[in-house]
This record gives structure tokens, sequence and C-alpha cells, in this order.
């Protein structure tokens, strides 16, 4: 009996590892950043129970895109990405796709509960990740830059709702989700330098691929240009929005003087962190 415990354990524990492979690129640059963002920006205070389910709510959504994802081609991962769960073997590309479509009714039933607001957010956003990966969205910058976006502000918009105590976003909220989109929608190809080689292996479109100068210039520009308009739309004290356009210079910086793909790597997680200090000074 107990052998069959233990058997079954590891069997559970196997599968928890997969799907949790499938979001561990994600987890720094979207899932702890969205996180902090709907904890911030929640209308109404948050209750420490709420912590966990917009964890939940956040990653499962986020699980359901990566496996869209990454079945698309799945041999780009095996050049690029091996550890991830289909070219390592952990998981066969069929099951895969039984796991994103069954995640699809699982997301939409959870955030029922939290009223239509976050329901809407988890159609869109499906709707949205749809476009991106079966249809090819991802394929060409404009519509990559836009979809990823507009994805985001539906994570966010839904995660903040889970974090508070209100079935809707109240009109602060909803200024800093939308402000949220801005700032990705300008700053977000900061994630396409770590993938340039794969990405033009692939033959796939992306402002880095196509305009390489301009796109690390537009971050240079970019990131200080949004600490600052950010600090001054939120009344940030002086010393604050010193230290985020500080860093949100030496973030963009980076992307000039350090051109290689383990820079790349490091930047884009500094970029992260940058994009969490800008949208968190929305007042809570």
């Amino acid at each position: 009996m107990l052998p069959q415990a233990l058997d079954s354990g590891r069997r559970i524990s196997r599968h928890i590892m997969t799907l949790f492979l499938f979001t561990k690129s994600d987890v720094l640059t979207t899932l702890l950043p969205v996180t902090l963002f709907a904890l911030a920006n929640a209308p109404h205070p948050t209750h420490a129970t709420r912590i966990l389910e917009t964890i939940i709510w956040i990653w499962i959504h986020l699980l359901k895109f990566d496996i869209s994802n990454q079945i698309q081609d799945p041999e780009e991962d095996k050049r690029n990405k091996p550890d991830r769960p289909l070219p390592s073997g952990r998981i066969t590309a069929q099951n895969a796709v039984d796991v994103r479509w069954l995640l699809v009714p699982v997301c939409l039933m959870f955030s029922a509960t939290y009223g239509g607001q976050t329901l809407a957010s988890s159609a869109c956003f499906e709707a949205l990740s749809i476009w991106y990966n079966e249809f090819g969205g991802h394929k060409f910058a404009l519509s990559k830059n836009i979809l990823t976006a507009v994805g985001y502000t539906c994570l966010e918009a839904g995660a903040t709702i889970v974090a508070g105590s209100s079935p809707c976003l109240d009109s602060i909220s909803a200024r800093a989700v939308a402000f949220s989109c801005a700032v990705f929608a300008t700053t977000l190809h900061a994630q396409d330098f770590k993938d340039e080689e794969g990405d033009r292996f692939v033959g796939r479109r992306t402002l880095v691929t196509l305009f390489p100068t301009f796109a690390r210039i537009s971050m240079l520009i970019g990131v200080p240009l949004w600490s600052f308009f950010l600090s001054r739309l939120w009344n940030v004290d002086s010393i604050c929005s010193i230290a985020f356009i500080a860093y949100g210079t030496v973030v963009g910086g980076r992307f000039m003087v350090y051109r290689t793909a383990s820079a790349d790597k490091k930047s884009c997680k500094l970029y992260s962190v940058s994009d969490l200090k800008e949208l968190e000074v929305s007042p809570c």
C-alpha cells in the first residue's frame, strides 16, 4: 500500500512540475509583476486569502497561454529552450493540446466566481491568445506588441478584481490598467532581444529583427520617459521620482550598451522590475 502511495505521489509531483515548466520562464517577467500590480492596484483593501487566489488566477491563465504558445513550434524550443516540457519529452504534443483546451472552461468558471468584469477579462484574454498563437499574431511586430500589451491588460484587470473585495474596477484602478497597457505596447519589445537569434531563424518579424538599432534606442528613451511621466501622474515625491527615473535610465541604457544574448536576458529581467516599479506607483 505504501509503495503504491509513494508511486502515485511521484507521478503527481512529476505532472505538477511539468505544468510549472511551461510557465517557468514567465514567473519573473509576468506572474510576479502582475501579482504585485494587482495587490497594489486593488480598489479596496486586499484580504490575505485573496493573495493566493490572485496568484492562482494569474498562473492558470498564464499556463493556458504558454501551452498554446509552445505547441505552435516545438522544433524552435528544441534549439533554444530544450528544458521545456515538449522538447524534453515530459509530455506529448497531443496531451499538451488537451490540457490547453481543458483549461479554457476552468479559467472561465473560476473567473465567473468573481463577477462579470473578471469573466470578461478571462474571455478577452482567451480570444487574444487564440489570435496570438493559433492565428499567428505573434509573427508580426505590430500585432505581437499590441496583442501582448492588451493581453497583459486583461490579466492585470482580472487580477486586480480578484485581489480586491469589489467585483468592479474603480476609476483610479482602471486608469492605472490603461497606462499599463500603454507602457507595455511601447516597450514590450524588450522581451524580444533575448530571442532575436531564434526569431530570425524561424523568420518571425519583430521590431527587434526588423529595426534592431531603433528598437534599442526606443528602450533608452522610452523606459526613463515613462518613469518620469508616471511619477508625475501619480504625484510621487521627489526622492522616489528620482529613484524611478534613475533605475529606468539604467535599464534603458543596458539595452544600448550590452548587446549579447546573455546580457539581453539580464536586461529583460531588469526591465520587468522597472515595469513593476513604474506601475506600482498608482495609489491603492
